[in-house]
């Protein structure tokens, strides 16, 4: 199994099947039986030391079946409640949260977004970026369908990405949106009422268009 560190918050797991074989698990077992499939995920998060990710707080999981095997999107979410209700998974409650996780058919979808019909819509949201170089390939990397309002503050010495999700009001797309900016940032619990008030504004409207022609 390979394993990336994406930021703080973020990890890329990348398992083939014949690694998934080697630790007691089929193909068909992960993808049609969902106690399998949670089994199969906490043997490979208890492969993971405890220095390289720490599970601290919900998770937000994205699943891609690829021909030779699994890659799995892991986020810890450190946000307010609210923003992210029931879609995630609570870490402290393994049992009965991994409805839909692998009951999809790997032949006519490669995505399975963790807990679908219980993902909550956001209206707006925040996020924190380690340093501003993070915005470059963040803004090469978002799909060509965005354009929904996004803007960068920078307050107290970090930056902060605030983007209107008001008109995302798909499930699966608002997802697709929030795959790539996950892997550059995280979650903030900062306002964006405190952001406009005491923060200075570095890109208004589209920063995502901005960086594409500037950098």
């Amino acid at each position: 199994m390979d394993i990336e560190r994406i930021n703080d918050n973020t990890l890329k797991l990348v398992i083939s099947y014949k690694d998934i074989e080697e630790r007691g698990f089929t193909k068909d077992e992960i993808w049609f039986n969902r106690d399998k499939g949670e089994e199969l995920f906490w043997v490979m998060m208890d492969e993971i030391d405890d220095d390289q990710f720490e599970v601290n707080g919900p998770l937000w999981i994205q699943v891609v079946a690829k021909e030779v095997g699994l890659e799995l999107t892991v986020t810890v979410v450190n946000a307010p409640h609210e923003l992210f209700n029931e879609g995630m998974l609570d870490v402290q409650n393994k049992g009965s949260q991994f409805a839909n996780m692998f009951e999809s058919d790997p032949f006519t979808t490669n995505t399975q977004d963790f807990e679908t019909d219980t993902f909550q819509l956001l209206e707006d949201a925040v996020f924190e970026l380690e340093s501003f170089d993070d915005l470059i390939p963040l803004a090469k990397s978002m799909p060509s369908g965005f354009d929904e309002v996004n803007e960068l503050y920078v307050y107290e010495g970090r930056y902060y990405l605030y983007i209107d999700f008001t008109r995302v009001v798909d499930v699966e797309l608002q997802q697709d949106f929030l795959s790539p900016i996950l892997e550059y940032a995280k979650l903030s619990s900062q306002t964006i009422h405190v952001l406009r008030e005491y923060g200075k504004a570095v890109m208004e409207g589209d920063c995502f268009a901005i960086t594409r022609e500037h950098f």
